[in-house]
């Protein structure tokens, strides 16, 4: 006598009405019907995106104000191979990319052209007219402009023995007696070592130099060659050093101010 099949529980009833059960809605072939809209292709969309590269090239603009090739050699790749591509991307900000090729530098600027005549909701404007919303300029204190203008004549002296492009080092305790052609000391070594970190430590934020390292020095970057006028700087050193030594008089000014310009070529 056969042996009656056990009755199925309800789950393999749901499971076998399922497999029976045709999919719904029915799969569409061809092309969708008139007034409809086909799927979203992802793949597609990426592909008309900026490309990644251009893209960390920009961002790193925009986030430092430059590029040095030293120590984004990719980047900088990128912007000096596409620098076209990257200056459509900043025109509607009014800003340029500008190439240091020597000293493998890029860095942003407002374009020469710009002009904020036509805005009206423009009121922020300086007493020198500056009025882009994205750029600030930094104002230096006096100690501040004179480092930069220290450190400046040092750059250009040693890319004048060395050649365009070198690295330029500095030890702290080799800054200080040049310091001291200008203002006085405190009277404290330490205090003054202090101070003079503290300026460095400044510069350091608009790109002027690098992070003293533990062993008292520091690289002074390539974009104090763009940061401020090379006239104005000069000025300052030999006005300062006619307040310092009124001894020597307007011979030993004159004749210093040789050494402290830089040749035509290395000039901005």
């Amino acid at each position: 006598m056969p042996t009656p099949h056990p009755p199925r529980d309800l789950f393999d009833r749901l499971a076998a009405e399922a497999q029976a059960t045709p999919p719904w809605p029915p799969a569409q072939a061809g092309p969708p019907a008139e007034g409809g809209s086909a799927p979203t292709d992802d793949a597609s969309s990426r592909a008309e995106r900026t490309p990644l590269d251009l893209r960390r090239a920009v961002q790193e603009l925009l986030k430092h104000g430059w590029l040095e090739q030293a120590s984004k050699p990719r980047l900088y790749r990128t912007v000096s191979h596409q620098t076209e591509q990257v200056n459509r991307l900043l025109e509607p900000l009014d800003l340029e990319v500008a190439l240091d090729e020597v000293r493998g530098l890029a860095f942003v600027r407002v374009v020469a052209d710009y002009s904020a005549d036509g805005d009206s909701n423009s009121t922020d404007e300086d007493a020198d007219g500056w009025s882009h919303p994205l750029v600030f300029r930094q104002r230096l204190t006096l100690e501040q402009s004179l480092l930069v203008a220290i450190l400046r004549r040092e750059f250009i002296q040693q890319e004048q023995e060395g050649g365009l492009g070198v690295a330029v080092r500095l030890a702290v305790d080799d800054v200080l007696p040049q310091l001291d052609v200008f203002i006085a000391r405190s009277g404290s070594d330490t205090q003054d070592h202090k101070r003079l970190m503290q300026l460095l430590d400044n510069l350091r934020k608009h790109g002027v130099v690098s992070e003293v390292d533990a062993q008292d020095r520091f690289l002074i970057r390539p974009m104090i060659v763009h940061l401020a006028n090379p006239e104005n700087l000069q000025a300052l050193l030999l006005h300062l050093r006619a307040l310092a030594h009124p001894a020597n008089g307007t011979d030993q000014v004159a004749a210093d101010a040789h050494t402290d310009n830089p040749t035509p070529t290395e000039a901005d």
